[in-house]
């Protein structure tokens, strides 16, 4: 029996009707499936609740299994070998896109070495929309997923990624854990360069989403939106780096180096 893993979208916030940004062939392509593979059992049956089925048939009929951030080797390995025995069976996150930093990768990747069948269907993503609405170049751009949860380690991070973006004319874009939102805004602004530009999307696809784009320097002189517990986004893009000229103003063998001072010495050389 063949085996398919179906890559599903999620909309960005539960409060949302799906018809508005889920395609409108989702409602077929779940009633298809055999199982569904989710974050946690209450966030799927709030997504497969959404739909409807087959008489007979009811959301509570669809089996669920878990994979998360809990879960280890040993718990890809059940469901590789669960998927093995073939079948039709969705993968979700519990917002998004499934695989965007996301554990799902790990399962795509083992099915993509069992030459499963893998399909997407496409939905809405926080990152891009962001990226979409900052103004930003979107040329280059990285994402990096979340800072670091030690204190210590967060400006070195943020440091290193506004060097990247400068080095490379790169966009960085991070996104957080609601509860986080506030704080990380905080570091943003108090680290990076004040030429540095730096957008704050919230609330994406929602009624009151929000989306600032302002210099550090000007985000330091002006009231910082509310966005505590609030899921945002956060995108930077560093002033690029400026090359440095190498026949002025350098050091040779460590003292400074006056162009005039040699050329007043080759004047004097020949009179």
């Amino acid at each position: 029996m063949k085996t398919t893993l179906v890559l599903l979208p999620n909309l960005l916030d539960e409060s949302l009707s799906h018809e508005a940004f889920l395609p409108g062939n989702i409602n077929e392509t779940v009633n298809n499936l055999d199982g569904l593979i989710a974050e946690s059992e209450k966030g799927g049956r709030k997504f497969l609740m959404r739909f409807t089925y087959e008489e007979g048939k009811t959301f509570r009929d669809v089996p669920i299994h878990l994979l998360n951030e809990h879960s280890d080797t040993e718990d890809v390995d059940d469901l590789v070998h669960m998927l093995n025995n073939g079948g039709k069976w969705g993968l979700i996150s519990d917002c998004g896109l499934p695989c965007i930093a996301d554990p799902g990768s790990q399962l795509v990747a083992r099915m993509q070495q069992k030459r499963a069948e893998i399909e997407v269907v496409p939905g809405p993503s926080s990152i891009i929309m962001a990226l979409m609405l900052s103004g930003i170049p979107s040329q280059s751009f990285s994402f990096n997923g979340y800072l670091p949860k030690k204190p210590e380690q967060i400006k070195p991070a943020i440091l290193q990624h506004q060097k990247n973006s400068s080095n490379q004319k790169q966009t960085q874009i991070y996104i957080e854990a609601p509860y986080r939102s506030k704080k990380t805004l905080q570091y943003l602004i108090s680290y990076l360069a004040p030429d540095t530009e730096l957008c704050v999307a919230w609330n994406l696809t929602l009624k009151n989403q929000g989306v600032a784009t302002k210099t550090v320097g000007q985000w330091k002189g002006t009231h910082l939106p509310d966005i505590n517990k609030t899921p945002a986004v956060f995108l930077f893009r560093a002033a690029p780096h400026k090359a440095k000229k190498t026949l002025d103003k350098q050091r040779k063998k460590g003292r400074f180096y006056d162009q005039r001072k040699k050329r007043r010495r080759k004047m004097g050389a020949h009179n």
